[in-house]
């Protein structure tokens, strides 16, 4: 059965809401993977910033496979030795010590949803009622995370969704008109993931946590992509001197098997009271145990470091390459933006794909690159090599 065939049973079979796939895959080795024609792909997106051991780690693959021959599940009625050993390396990695809690949930969206609850705690004498978060933002797509969402095409269809919500502009000047001791809490990406990897204005998070401490308000954290490494610390926002009073975390965590957690600092911490919220999934023992073992595989092998040689290395490969459609290099570590100077986004992610590179384009006039945190040279000159191939192609097809 072909990629056609099966294209054909995946629209038969499929919820509408998902486009048409680019391929059918089948199996995954490091930073590769294979559709079911045996055609061979590079994959510098990692399924998003999700794969960060790549495909098939033997050490991901060992410890699910001796979780599940133990326990897979239990229901929240019950705690598990992995579940708590990794909301103790959460408190320690975060930073947020003896003081910080951690909830865990099956998704970055359901960790946003936990920190939207945590934030409607933050009611001080019933004042604090408005809710910020950044135009151009993304925190994802169920009706809460939706609601925080900066991207109006995402949200119209859906509308009316929660009351209190305000999207501002990623200005501090816009920071500073917004902030007032009725806001009960903001929602920042270190960087927008989604809007094509950008970078926050200089002095941006540091207003905003000033600003928070002075009103009462939370400052929480979307590190769902930008965390567990991949910019070059466990997370974006250690590379500054801002303590969040909340970090919403998935994607990374456990190398591809479904995970999300919320970790509070402080007196964040005391917000949430037993029966306020809860998950099925959340935090159960076979995500857990693949949590515990990616981030100890991620310390062990020095993968933070490696991420920000990736960036560095990276950053030089494009600016060889010298294509005059590569505007701007953003990001930090192993996310990359590229910003172009047309808006040719897609058909140049479309041909980085016919030349067997996965990469790509969030919006017309970006390409975003985050491949596992495990590469090497071999991979990153096979990125140049392909690349350079799909910029060339791009070139010709205008001509």
């Amino acid at each position: 059965m072909d990629t056609n065939d099966w294209r054909e049973r995946f629209g038969d079979a499929m919820m509408g809401s998902l486009a048409p796939p680019l391929a059918m895959l089948e199996r995954g080795e490091g930073a590769h993977v294979w559709d079911v024609d045996g055609n061979r792909y590079l994959d510098f997106l990692a399924g998003i910033a999700v794969n960060a051991l790549g495909h098939a780690h033997p050490v991901l693959v060992d410890a699910v496979s001796r979780q599940v021959a133990t326990l897979a599940h239990v229901s929240n009625y019950f705690a598990s030795p992995p579940q708590l050993e990794l909301a103790e390396r959460l408190r320690r990695i975060t930073g947020a010590g003896d003081a910080g809690r951690v909830f865990f949930a099956n998704s970055g969206a359901e960790a946003i949803e936990a920190a939207i609850k945590l934030a409607r705690l933050n009611r001080g004498d019933g004042r604090r009622t408005r809710i910020l978060s950044l135009i151009n933002s993304f925190h994802g797509r169920t009706m809460g995370s939706l609601s925080l969402t900066g991207k109006t095409a995402l949200r119209e269809a859906f509308e009316p969704l929660l009351p209190g919500v305000e999207h501002i502009d990623t200005t501090i000047e816009a920071l500073e008109a917004a902030m007032d001791d009725t806001v009960a809490a903001i929602f920042i990406e270190p960087i927008k993931g989604e809007a094509g990897v950008l970078d926050l204005p200089e002095g941006f998070l540091r207003r905003a946590r000033e600003l928070a401490t002075e009103n009462g308000s939370l400052l929480i954290l979307d590190e769902i992509q930008t965390g567990v490494g991949r910019t070059g610390t466990w997370f974006a926002f250690q590379q500054t001197d801002v303590v969040p009073d909340a970090l919403a975390l998935a994607k990374g965590i456990a190398g591809g098997v479904p995970i999300g957690a919320l970790v509070t600092f402080g007196a964040a911490s005391e917000l949430f009271q037993p029966g306020q919220h809860g998950s099925t999934f959340g935090g159960n023992p076979l995500a857990t145990a693949a949590g515990n073992a990616v981030l100890g595989e991620i310390e062990r092998a020095g993968l933070i470091e490696n991420a920000s040689a990736i960036g560095a290395k990276l950053h030089a490969i494009i600016d060889d390459i010298g294509s005059p459609l590569i505007a701007e290099i953003r990001g930090q570590g192993a996310l990359i933006g590229l910003g172009l100077s047309q808006p040719v986004a897609g058909a140049l992610s479309a041909a980085a794909f016919a030349n067997g590179l996965i990469i790509n384009a969030p919006n017309d006039s970006s390409i975003r690159i985050a491949p596992p945190l495990i590469v090497g040279d071999a991979e990153l000159q096979e990125f140049r090599e392909k690349f350079s191939l799909a910029l060339q192609s791009l070139t010709l097809d205008a001509k």
